[in-house]
């Protein structure tokens, strides 16, 4: 174990939570995992139990925390994690009071229709950069107003948060705080607002003493109680996931542009101080925030990437692992005139509709299971080539790609994006970028690196990936996914 201080970051998934441990130089040095038990109660709807997420995660950092040789060798606490995930609690227990709505839940649908027929997405999109879609978290709480006795019935004692929010609630034992990139994930916090809108708040009918305070996101925040880990540790660094990866692959600049493939698949491209503003269906975020100054990010957002391998594995066994997706997807020529529309969760970006069912067409007596996990995959590139078309669209194109995330280490995956997009992809080395883009803030939180800037220094070496499909078989893929995107959408 090196003699310099370390990092822990908290890294708070959909389907796990994670504790790792970073060298100063951005090398890993251990790391915990847990999984998290998914909860579908009824069509469109999808929980966490939050005391799940809370004591996996803790068990987890405490196995890091004995890893790195006790709680006197972490300089600092970065935390990242699921967006827009909802927790309602008591603040005088600490106890959830039902439990947490995921992000890939759909429940509040008829709230978001409403609310566009009233007129208010423009008025929305523009303050927020977000469009009204159930993905977002205020109409996740005012559900829980509306549905849940025991949060109506909390009043003052009511807090809402996302889920870093909550975990730091109960590592510090009452710190209520929110950083910025998961603040404006909420649809209740103006781009260009310092904290929490009031005018966005009562058109939601949500009380601003049940949320947070908003914070940057590096700076000495808080101090973990020594029971948690052993021995005070201080929270210096908190991202939406997203933003982390963002951050891990210091895309940090206009212009430069990430691909996360995990649950789901999301782009950031950096728009600097600049707010950003989309014609295309794109969302504007806040990507980090400093002394108060912000970057922000367009976004695109993609609810169903590796998902789908994990249903075609839990929910159809048609593959034994995800790791099998590769060879199976080199197998076969082509997809045998197979497609695969991936809306398990409906469709996000650029096209926002939760209606709309996943399918998959072209089937025939020459269709084997290698053609359907290869269409799988091939679903990846076609989504993520509709989200690079609405960046052109909005004056953003891209020159590279930089991608992360679990299926980003499927070579047939990252070469596919390659010759799908015309343009090079780049992979880095280590795929761990959410946890070390959380690192990267935490260790200019904690003054072991002055900026976000100089700690790019812990970055890995890059794997590049360069287009080398031929250019009437890239149209030919093209044209069948927007032939079936295009009857789903009219159905």
């Amino acid at each position: 174990m090196t003699s310099e201080r370390s990092i822990l970051v908290l890294d708070e998934g959909t389907t796990s939570t994670r504790a790792l441990l970073f060298a100063p130089d951005g090398t890993v040095l251990g790391m915990a995992q847990q999984e998290l038990t998914q909860y579908y109660p009824a069509p469109g709807f999808v929980e966490h139990d939050a005391l799940e997420i809370w004591e996996k995660t803790l068990a987890c950092a405490r196995e890091v925390v004995s890893l790195a040789g006790g709680a006197d060798r972490i300089a600092a606490i970065g935390v990242t994690n699921q967006r827009e995930t909802i927790i309602a609690w008591d603040k005088t227990t600490g106890n959830p009071l039902c439990r947490a709505i995921v992000w890939q839940d759909r429940r509040t649908q008829e709230q978001c229709e409403a609310l566009r027929a009233a007129g208010h997405e423009p008025a929305i999109q523009a303050a927020t950069g977000l469009v009204l879609d159930p993905y977002f978290s205020a109409t996740k709480m005012r559900w829980i107003l509306d549905n849940v006795s025991e949060a109506r019935a909390a009043g003052d004692r009511l807090a809402f948060g996302t889920v870093e929010s909550w975990l730091i609630w109960k590592l510090t034992g009452g710190l209520h705080i929110s950083d910025a990139s998961n603040a404006s994930r909420t649809m209740l916090l103006a781009l260009d607002g310092a904290t929490w809108d009031e005018g966005l708040c009562s058109l939601h009918g949500i009380t601003c003493t049940s949320l947070s305070e908003v914070t940057d996101t590096s700076g000495q925040f808080g101090i973990a109680l020594p029971e948690m880990l052993g021995a005070p540790i201080p929270i210096c660094g908190m991202a939406g996931d997203q933003q982390a990866a963002t951050i891990g692959q210091s895309c940090l600049n206009p212009g430069q542009v990430k691909a996360t493939l995990g649950t789901g698949a999301f782009v950031l491209a950096s728009t600097g101080d600049a707010l950003p503003r989309s014609n295309h269906r794109l969302l504007g975020t806040i990507l980090s925030q400093e002394g108060g100054k912000r970057r922000y990010a367009l976004e695109g957002s993609v609810f169903v990437a590796g998902s789908l391998i994990k249903w075609l594995r839990d929910s159809v066994g048609m593959i034994a692992a995800a790791g099998d997706t590769e060879d199976l997807a080199r197998s076969v020529e082509d997809n045998g005139g197979v497609v695969i529309l991936p809306a398990l969760a409906g469709l996000g970006a650029p096209h926002w509709r939760s209606d709309v069912r996943a399918s998959i067409s072209g089937l025939s007596h020459a269709t084997g299971r290698a053609h359907i996990i290869r269409a799988a995959l091939e679903a990846m590139a076609h989504q993520i080539h509709d989200l690079r078309t609405a960046y052109q669209g909005d004056g953003c194109d891209w020159s590279g790609l930089r991608i992360d995330g679990g299926m980003s280490s499927n070579n047939w995956v990252a070469q596919d994006l390659a010759d799908m997009l015309a343009i090079p992809v780049e992979r880095p080395d280590n795929v761990e970028t959410t946890a070390l883009g959380a690192a990267m803030l935490a260790a200019v939180g904690s003054g072991l690196h002055a900026s976000l800037d100089q700690a790019a220094t812990m970055q890995s070496a890059f794997s590049t990936f360069t287009p080398a499909l031929p250019a009437p078989e890239r149209e030919r893929r093209l044209d069948l996914w927007a032939d079936t995107l295009k009857r789903q959408l009219q159905t």
